[in-house]
């Protein structure tokens, strides 16, 4: 299952106010497990930017001003979260308020409300006494973040990728993957199990299958494993 982690920066709270995306980072997974496809970009925000809005996130109207317009990035960023994929955000409706904003304003077709997994949500439901910023759920989890000094979208799409794999109780299942390789994740989405060539040898002798058997017999006739006596184990 293809899904796209996402983050963005502002230059303010409130896109029915003129505030504007200056910064749009996504992360791709595939069966939950981040395959290296990654788009990022800084935006030209069209205004200035408050003061506070840059002590957050260090985007300065200077460093802004010759960035791309979202005008000129929008065919790529469609084209890299796709149709279909479910976008996993912090606090899902802040960014998705932005970006269809910014849809709106190229005449583009707006992002559907049910293509977002909130994972702000889901750490309100699974910590119901938080706290749940994406600091305090990386100290819970012991996902390091000490590079994030400011927020910035594509570092904090990366780490909230780690996060949600976490609050969706995947970890075990991402690590075993990794550490085995016994599944490869195809570009479809699908992932192809490998089974090897020659299988392992049992590692039973005899005297364990006969203390086994001893052991059901003296059991008794009601107990539960008494129809598989005669089963090898």
């Amino acid at each position: 299952m293809r899904e796209i982690v996402l983050d963005t920066e502002t230059t303010g709270l409130d896109p029915g106010q003129g505030h504007r995306l200056v910064e749009l980072g996504c992360i791709e997974l595939l069966n939950r497990i981040p395959t290296g496809a990654t788009f990022h970009v800084y935006l030209n925000p069209e205004r200035e930017v408050p003061a506070e809005a840059a002590a957050i996130h260090g985007l300065t109207t200077e460093f802004l001003k010759d960035k791309p317009l979202f005008a000129d990035i929008v065919d790529d960023f469609l084209a890299f979260i796709g149709e279909e994929a479910p976008l996993v955000i912090h606090n899902a409706g802040f960014d998705h308020g932005f970006l269809n904003a910014e849809l709106k304003r190229v005449e583009r077709v707006a992002v559907a409300r049910e293509r977002l997994i909130d994972t702000l949500m889901l750490a309100r439901r699974k910590h119901p006494a938080g706290p749940n910023r994406l600091d305090d759920l990386c100290a819970r989890y012991g996902i390091d973040n000490s590079r994030r000094s400011k927020h910035g979208a594509l570092l904090d799409a990366e780490i909230l990728a780690e996060v949600y794999v976490e609050l969706i109780g995947a970890r075990q299942a991402v690590l075993g993957l990794a550490e085995s390789g016994a599944r490869r994740g195809n570009a479809d989405g699908t992932a192809t199990l490998q089974t090897r060539a020659v299988p392992l040898s049992s590692r039973v002798g005899e005297a364990e299958r006969a203390a086994h058997a001893k052991f059901v017999a003296s059991l008794g006739e009601d107990a539960l494993w008494r129809d598989y006596r005669s089963k090898e184990i």
